[in-house]
């Protein structure tokens, strides 16, 4: 996993899109250590902020994509998301509608929160405004932390 990180690190502004777009669906990884190693390498931080919340939020998208497909048996075996954690997104977002998307930035339940929205037809628009805004939240918050340092 190390190499991994060290060559999306090599790899700048792209390196950080695709940590984020991976980090963003429900594949488990984390795009705030290539951030890390991108600010301490000397990246730009706005370059990062810009291309880590345009992968992130393309990750959601793809899990919205997924959920939209409908068909519980499909995202519970591709996603391997457990039932229940499907269960839990879909009352997130039933009790939030599309506001539910501010807290998609969360480890594990962020991706289930998009493939329930997906499931259960929240307008895209408003599905990845929202899930934009938390997210961008998040790594601009990563970045004034390190910057702060």
């Amino acid at each position: 996993m190390d190499a991994l990180f060290d060559i999306l690190i090599a790899g700048g502004g792209f390196g950080m899109f695709v940590a984020a777009f991976l980090a963003g669906s429900f594949i488990p990884f984390s795009s705030e250590v290539v951030m890390v190693g991108l600010l301490a390498a000397g990246c730009d931080p706005s370059d990062l902020l810009l291309w880590g919340t345009a992968g992130n939020v393309l990750g959601s998208l793809f899990n919205y994509c997924v959920g939209s497909l409908g068909r519980e048996e499909w995202i519970t075996r591709w996603t391997k998301t457990p039932p229940e954690k499907l269960e839990r997104g879909k009352r997130w977002v039933r009790r939030y509608g599309a506001w539910a998307g501010l807290v998609a930035w969360v480890p594990l339940l962020g991706s289930v929160i998009t493939v329930a929205m997906g499931f259960m037809r929240v307008k895209m628009i408003y599905a990845m405004t929202t899930v934009a805004i938390g997210k961008y939240v998040r790594y601009w918050v990563v970045v004034s932390a390190y910057c702060a340092s």
